[in-house]
C-alpha cells in the first residue's frame, strides 16, 4: 500500500481510538464511509454507510456544541491564569474544563463505538490492520515532510 493511499485512510483512527486509546476532542475525522476507496477496502455496504452516516449526523451537533463550550471554558481558564487569579478560582475552572472534556470524550467514544458496531467482525479486523499500517507509516515518516 503506498503512502498516498494510507494518508487517505487516516480516518481509520476514528474507529481505532474507540478501542486503542484516549480520544482527542479536537479531531472528529472526515466522512470516510462515503469514500469509494474506503468502502471498497472494507467491503462497506450502502446500508452500512447510511447507518454510520446517521450516527455521525445525530451526534455532531452535540459534539460541536461541546467543543465550543470546551473552547470557551479553556479561554476562561487562560484568562484567570493571566490575571493571576487565586488558586481556588483556577482550580474550580480546571474542574469545569476537565468535566466538559471528559463528557465530550465519552460522547465521542460512544459514537465511535456505535459506528464500529455497524461493521462486521471481518471489517473491524481489516480496519484495525489499516490503522496499524497507517500508524507504522506515520511513525516512520520524517518530521517536516
Amino acid at each position: 500500500m503506498n503512502r498516498r493511499r494510507l494518508w487517505r485512510l487516516a480516518p481509520v483512527i476514528v474507529f481505532s481510538l474507540a478501542v486503542a486509546g484516549p480520544v482527542h476532542a479536537q479531531s472528529f475525522g472526515f466522512p470516510w464511509w462515503r469514500d469509494a476507496q474506503f468502502q471498497k477496502d472494507l467491503s462497506l455496504t450502502t446500508d452500512q454507510s447510511a447507518r454510520i452516516d446517521a450516527l455521525f449526523q445525530a451526534n455532531m451537533p452535540s459534539l460541536r456544541q461541546g467543543r465550543d463550550d470546551l473552547d470557551r471554558q479553556e479561554a476562561e481558564l487562560s484568562r484567570l491564569i493571566t490575571l493571576g487569579a487565586d488558586e481556588k478560582q483556577v482550580t474550580q475552572q480546571i474542574d469545569k474544563v476537565e468535566t466538559i472534556r471528559a463528557r465530550l470524550n465519552k460522547s465521542r467514544t460512544l459514537m465511535l463505538l456505535h459506528m464500529r458496531q455497524v461493521l462486521t467482525a471481518d471489517q473491524r479486523g481489516k480496519l484495525n490492520k489499516l490503522y496499524e499500517q497507517r500508524e507504522k507509516d506515520r511513525q516512520q515518516k520524517p518530521r517536516g515532510k
